[in-house]
């Protein structure tokens, strides 16, 4: 199993090059339409970057099971063999719809962590309720309603509760979750796509986004803890299943309390490295952008054990 000493800066800064490699390609498909295509470029240039790499790399969370996926499928092997044993999760593109039609917010997205260390999460949706550090553990509660967890949040911080501004994925599942966050006339950011943006927002003050509240994609649950995981927020959420077929999934991976709630070190055990490449600007990143034969990127790469986030900005030579 790797350890703390071999997620050295060197390993930062290589984690943060493979999701500049999936962001510049996948800039290339900015609004023109094409979400698949916009997808497949971004997975192409991770995998490859990936396999560049002296790491012994599995993927834990990613484009889905071996079945579903030709390429960084969960269980595939990346990486010369030569390194580390590490666990990555990724998200070659979070934002597929955003990047095609030139939205704000699109990024890739990738973690890694020991070897064992993720939440092997299966592709099902999952309840979630997340919030920046500052708050004593506890804070939070998924078994609370919208507006207790408002209302909780409020007195930690020590304002009304109008002051409280969570984000939410803007779907008709969520009307209920809506109504009741503006019953004690919370704000709330609604957002189109990109979960994973939603909940790092929350670690930023510049973004003014307090909670983030919702069911979204479990996978996307796993990169949003390891990006908490670094900076000290909280996290807690529950696996959604709409079938059976569903929770056969879950089984073949090791899951069987099916209504377990998680938190943040129940989904994250360990050490993690977090990286994110802006594709198209947003309330964190700016995105990839050529300029006189030059293409730029802007990205954080977050490192667990010391608590830092890193701003890297990439001028290179077309």
């Amino acid at each position: 199993m790797a350890t703390q000493t071999d997620f050295d800066r060197t390993l930062l800064l290589e984690a943060v090059r493979v999701t500049e490699a999936a962001a510049i390609a996948a800039w290339s498909l900015v609004g023109r339409g094409h979400e698949k295509q916009a997808d497949q470029v971004a997975v192409d240039a991770m995998r490859n970057a990936l396999n560049r790499l002296d790491i012994n790399g599995v993927i834990a969370i990613g484009e889905g099971e071996r079945d579903e996926a030709p390429m960084l499928y969960i269980g595939e092997k990346v990486g010369t063999g030569k390194g580390p044993r590490i666990d990555i999760a990724l998200d070659p593109l979070e934002g597929t719809t955003l990047t095609a039609k030139a939205m704000s917010n699109a990024l890739t997205v990738m973690a890694w962590a020991p070897a064992g260390t993720f939440l092997h999460a299966p592709d099902t949706y999952m309840d979630k309720i997340a919030c920046g550090p500052g708050y004593p553990p506890g804070s939070i509660d998924l078994d609370k309603s919208p507006a207790d967890n408002v209302r909780a949040l409020a007195a930690h911080k020590g304002v009304d509760t109008s002051q409280i501004t969570v984000c939410v994925l803007d779907r008709p599942r969520h009307a209920d979750l809506i109504e009741s966050l503006r019953s004690v006339n919370a704000r709330v950011y609604l957002i189109t796509d990109g979960d994973v943006a939603g909940v790092i927002h929350t670690t930023d003050p510049v973004t003014g986004i307090d909670m983030y509240m919702g069911q979204g994609g479990a996978p996307e649950g796993v990169l949003a803890c390891a990006a908490l995981k670094c900076v000290g927020g909280q996290f807690q959420g529950r696996l959604v299943f709409r079938n059976a077929d569903e929770k056969a999934r879950a089984s073949r991976i090791g899951i069987t309390d099916y209504g377990r709630k998680y938190d943040l070190d129940d989904i994250v055990r360990g050490e993690a490295i977090f990286a994110a490449t802006g594709v198209t600007k947003g309330a964190m990143l700016d995105g990839v952008r050529q300029e006189g034969g030059f293409v730029f990127t802007h990205s954080i790469v977050m490192a667990s054990w010391s608590c830092t986030i890193r701003e890297v900005r990439m001028k290179k030579k077309l």
